[in-house]
């Protein structure tokens, strides 16, 4: 593994190197993912600066470049400079004063060296240098990368007790950078699993999204339930649901359709509403996450062979994660939208039947026949009509018997 960044469309930012001249020679380094990412080949996301700055110094120096800047985080130490091709986040170098294993006290750190103990993993501790784009490695993460190995800085245990977030962090950067598992990280993620029940729910809920939204979580999963991980923050999730993930995983590649976080945590959990009601209130899931986690828990075995009627009773998305759970064909909904019934209420009191039930019943019933036709034009809703009209009235008539 190189101990130089190699050149990446983002290093030659112009709106970047701005920045950097505004901030001072040898006042700040890249850091974090996108060193990472780039020496892997990978996509860049997002853009991360450490220096020996203080925050409002960094402040201060943007103002005078003419660079706005957002206090994001600052009683952390981070300001966010808003950049013509996209924001950097800029933070002040640090050290743990405390910890508590959901929160640290932070305070300002002398040294780079300093900064990059406090980080988790090794290859997330690699700093560059704007100017020569040479690497600083504190910690052997540039051996961790080219063995892919995902590595604790220090004690692994030490570490997790930290913040106990860093269990699943482990295990969702472990999935995308690791080839074999570090037997020391495995342990302590092991034995250090109940600690994440102190953890906020809004940080397990990301996190465990986060792995779900992997290319393929399934490994990572199973892994997890092995060890005690997965039954600590989703005990719903047992060796049939993890088989269900496995077959959905498989399906979407097979359909061209990319892995959804929330799809995927329904095929964590039985397919029953009220457990996906327990589920989304736990994890402090959003009104909309919830609503599709329970819809997607209403799923029947013949969701699979109906896509369209579906789609018309469950909505596109819904019907979407169901086919798919299903293992159904999905074309069908390609570009399709849903259509309305066209026919109300109105149009048959029109026809002479007087409102009240009977109304909705007739509409109920030309909607089911139109269903099942395939949702028809208005032409043959009016035929389907004028059949149930005629229906009723002959079995008026019978009801009431001859004379």
């Amino acid at each position: 593994m190189t101990d130089r960044l190699p050149p990446a469309e983002w290093t030659s930012r112009a709106d970047l190197a701005h920045l950097i001249a505004a901030l001072g020679e040898g006042k700040a380094r890249y850091v974090g993912g996108a060193v990472r990412d780039t020496l892997l080949g990978g996509e860049i996301h997002d853009i991360d600066l450490a220096t020996v700055l203080l925050p409002q110094s960094v402040i201060e120096r943007c103002k005078d470049a003419g660079i706005r800047t957002v206090p994001t985080g600052i009683e952390h130490g981070t300001v966010t400079a808003l950049l013509t091709q996209g924001p950097v986040e800029i933070t002040t170098l640090r050290r743990d004063v405390s910890t508590d294993g959901r929160r640290a006290t932070v305070t300002y750190a002398a040294g780079w060296h300093e900064d990059a103990a406090r980080r988790d993993f090794t290859i997330n501790a690699l700093y560059a240098d704007p100017h020569t784009l040479m690497i600083e490695d504190f910690f052997g993460g540039l051996a961790d990368l080219a063995a892919r190995r995902v590595r604790f800085i220090g004690d692994a245990r030490e570490r997790i007790r930290e913040d106990h977030l860093r269990i699943l962090r482990y295990f969702r950067f472990q999935a995308r950078f690791g080839d074999t598992a570090d037997d020391e990280a495995l342990e302590a993620c092991r034995d250090l699993a109940p600690t994440l029940k102190g953890l906020s729910r809004e940080r397990v809920a990301m996190e465990l999204l986060a792995i779900l939204a992997l290319p393929d979580p399934s490994p990572t999963v199973m892994l997890m339930r092995t060890l005690g991980v997965l039954a600590v923050i989703l005990p719903e999730a047992g060796q049939r649901e993890i088989e269900t993930l496995c077959m959905l995983v498989l399906h979407e590649r097979g359909e061209g359709i990319a892995g959804d976080p929330v799809r995927r945590l329904g095929a964590l959990i039985p397919p029953m509403p009220p457990i996906a009601e327990n589920v989304a209130a736990r994890l402090r899931l959003s009104r909309q996450q919830r609503a599709r986690l329970v819809c997607i828990a209403e799923r029947e075995p013949g969701d699979a062979d109906g896509a369209r009627p579906l789609a018309y009773r469950a909505g596109l998305d819904c019907a979407l994660d169901r086919v798919l759970l299903g293992g159904g064909d999905t074309a069908p909904l390609s570009g399709w939208e849903v259509p309305r019934l066209p026919l109300t209420g109105g149009s048959i009191v029109a026809r002479g039947i007087a409102a009240g039930p009977d109304v909705a019943r007739i509409l109920r019933t030309v909607e089911s026949r139109w269903i099942d036709e395939g949702f028809p034009e208005e032409p043959r809703v009016q035929q389907l009509l004028e059949e149930v009209l005629t229906q009723r009235k002959v079995a008026l008539s019978a009801s009431k018997g001859p004379g």
